[in-house]
């Protein structure tokens, strides 16, 4: 077994100094406070990295238990809790039951009572009586849909987290200084829970590490064997005295989460199929039949009105969707996901309208475009009302001989017109007035309202991710070729050569690739600027990740980096790691996109064509059964 570190002998020595002062010296209020810090950190650490929606969660939660004080039963209690442990809220399973009451109630009471005030019908009583009632369940289950959430950020990380612990137990047999090393390497949420064990230790609410770490690992149970497995691997490795069979036993536990992470994939993207094609029936399919039925309804219903109608299509639907979709997600098993980056700091400036003026750059906030976009439509879209309050009954009417004439203001309509561009006609209770506009002009402007919301949102959301996309595209091609990169990388590094030269090496040898571009990057910041390797990648400025920026190569570099540090076998070893569970993931995303091509490629297909072909067939039935309705209002009128 290798020789301890200084460095770490020092590190341990210091820790256990003071807990020992802590016990002998109890009056000693400075060391007594430590533990105090230490909290005070983590507690820090999660407010920081924790949503904004669990703090309005907690703060709602705790309320509500004040108010209601309503208690779970004692079953339903400790699921609650575990979840609450899970996902780092500060709630209790009082809270949580509480709010899952008195929110609905309050729904409920005060939806029915302004609906009844407002519209007097009983539909929107209806609609909150039900809404207040189906909310219930979601909103008693919200730790646990927190919870499932951060599982599966955390489960992403697992397979990088087994990387880190098992490079740094390669060099230095120490559990809790390996643990401690992937807590500081790792991104939220894993860090935080790694952090949380390192805490409990520290806090003395477990006397080892390897009894806080057990404790963690029991949340996983039910939901991450191999992660447990890989662990349990890893503090069997401490037992060990041979050497050789100590790093046996590590690169076992590395292979038993790679082995199985690969198989629980392929599983996943098997059982995708079932779920994603009832999305489409729900998502796709069903508003398509809804844009057909929906219109006749409103025309040939009695009691049936326009806001029946957007509120079953506007807010049920896409509500539905929306939980059908977190619902699939939620049992996606670890790997790697993908980069948003749009949270990347160093690429705010391209979701930008950026236009260059001489030698400088102006940068335009999409959000201000699409405002003016939406005016301009929206200004469409209301112009027959507008005239009609500047100039009421003027009209444009097209008669059955062809011609086209203007009608006098007041006089509102022709006897031998066909179409109209306005379209006011009489009410059939005379005490009404005139009701409108129902003209083919009136109709075809009013597209200008979905257009509104639809150019502009477009717009905007084009504007701020296509320069972005790019930027993706570069770091997709570099992902789909890293894996055999980094194996070369690692044979450089097996062959003796530090990182430095090993770079190089490798970007000789595949120049004409964004993978050789990346590694020509960092040797060039080496060669030219003097930097290390970790400056090289890292650094804010001018790294090479900063053009490449992606989740999966930076974690890769932080491993190389960090297990350089342990000597470039050690580099290697973990660089040919990272290469195989690169390739493993890669094959998996294949399979996932062969097993769903058929449902997604129809998906396809009925949103770019069969969507807007049946929206404006369905818009022409509805322009048509309106005329002929108003016609025979005004043909019934002078038959009476």
């Amino acid at each position: 077994m290798p020789e301890i570190s200084k460095e770490e002998v020092e590190k341990l020595l210091a820790k256990y100094k003071t807990k020992l002062a802590v016990d002998l010296n109890p009056e000693d209020q400075e060391v007594q406070q430590v533990g105090v810090i230490r909290t005070r950190a983590y507690e820090q650490f999660k407010k920081e990295y924790l949503p904004k929606h669990m703090s309005w969660y907690e703060k709602m939660a705790n309320q509500a238990e004040k108010i209601l004080h309503a208690k779970p039963d004692p079953k339903r209690a400790r699921d609650i809790q575990d979840d609450i442990d899970t996902c780092h809220v500060n709630v209790t399973p009082s809270g949580v039951f509480s709010l899952s009451l008195l929110l609905p109630l309050m729904i409920i009471v005060l939806g029915v009572t302004a609906s009844l005030m407002i519209t007097g019908g009983m539909f929107f009583p209806m609609f909150f009586l039900f809404a207040g009632g189906v909310l219930i369940r979601p909103l008693g289950s919200m730790p646990r849909y927190m919870a499932e959430n951060w599982r599966m950020k955390a489960s992403n990380q697992m397979v990088l987290s087994i990387f880190y612990v098992v490079t740094y137990m390669r060099h230095t047999s120490n559990l809790e200084l390996a643990i401690d090393f992937a807590a500081e390497h790792l991104s939220p949420p894993l860090s935080l829970d790694f952090k949380r064990v390192i805490w409990n230790l520290e806090t003395e609410k477990y006397p080892s590490i390897k009894e806080s770490l057990d404790a963690y690992l029991d949340t996983w149970r039910k939901y991450n064997m191999e992660f447990i497995e890989s662990m349990h691997l890893v503090e069997g490795s401490l037992l060990e005295s041979d050497e050789n069979a100590r790093v046996a036993m590590l690169d076992k536990a590395l292979d038993v989460i790679l082995q199985e992470t690969y198989e629980k994939m392929l599983h996943y993207a098997h059982n995708l199929k079932s779920p994603l094609t009832m999305l489409n029936m729900l998502g796709v399919i069903l508003p398509i039949l809804g844009l057909v039925i929906l219109p006749l309804v409103v025309s040939f219903m009695e009691g049936v009105a326009w806001y029946h109608l957007a509120t079953l299509y506007n807010i049920i639907l896409p509500a539905s969707v929306y939980f059908l979709g977190k619902q699939i997600l939620s049992k996606r098993p670890s790997g790697y996901g993908n980069v948003d980056l749009s949270k990347n700091p160093e690429l705010k400036k391209f979701q930008n309208v950026l236009i260059k003026m001489g030698g400088q750059e102006i940068q335009i906030k999409p959000i201000y475009i699409s405002f003016i976009i939406a005016a301009l439509f929206l200004l469409m879209a209301f112009l027959p009302l507008i005239m009609h309050i500047l100039n009421p009954g003027w009209d444009i009417a097209y008669l059955q001989s062809g011609d086209v004439i203007i009608v006098p203001a007041g006089q509102y309509t022709h006897d031998e017109a066909k179409f109209y561009f306005i379209g006011y006609h009489m009410s059939v209770k005379p005490e009404n007035g005139y009701l409108g506009p129902f003209g083919l002009g009136a109709t075809l402007l009013s597209v200008g309202l979905p257009l509104a919301a639809g150019v502009s949102f477009g717009f905007y959301h084009r504007t701020r991710t296509k320069n972005v996309l790019k930027i993706r595209d570069e770091t997709k091609k570099l992902e789909a070729e890293f894996a055999s990169a980094l194996f070369q990388l690692g044979n450089r590094l097996g062959d003796g050569y530090p990182a430095e030269i090993a770079f190089t090496k490798v970007a000789e040898t595949i120049p004409d690739t964004v993978s050789g571009k990346f590694f020509g990057l960092v040797s060039g910041n080496i060669q030219r600027l003097g930097m290390s390797v970790e400056q090289a990648i890292f650094d804010p400025d001018v790294g090479a990740l900063v053009q490449y920026p992606t989740d999966l190569i930076e974690t890769s570099m932080k491993v190389l980096v960090e297990s350089a540090k342990k000597g470039p076998l050690v580099a290697a070893q973990a660089l040919i790691n990272v290469s195989r569970y690169i390739k493993e993931m890669r094959a998996v995303d294949e399979r996932s996109r062969d097993l769903m091509a058929d449902t997604i490629s129809s998906m396809k297909s009925q949103v770019g064509f069969l969507t807007p072909a049946i929206s404006g067939i369905v818009i022409g039935i509805t322009s048509m059964v309106t005329s002929i309705l108003g016609k025979l209002g005004e043909q019934l009128q002078k038959i009476h």
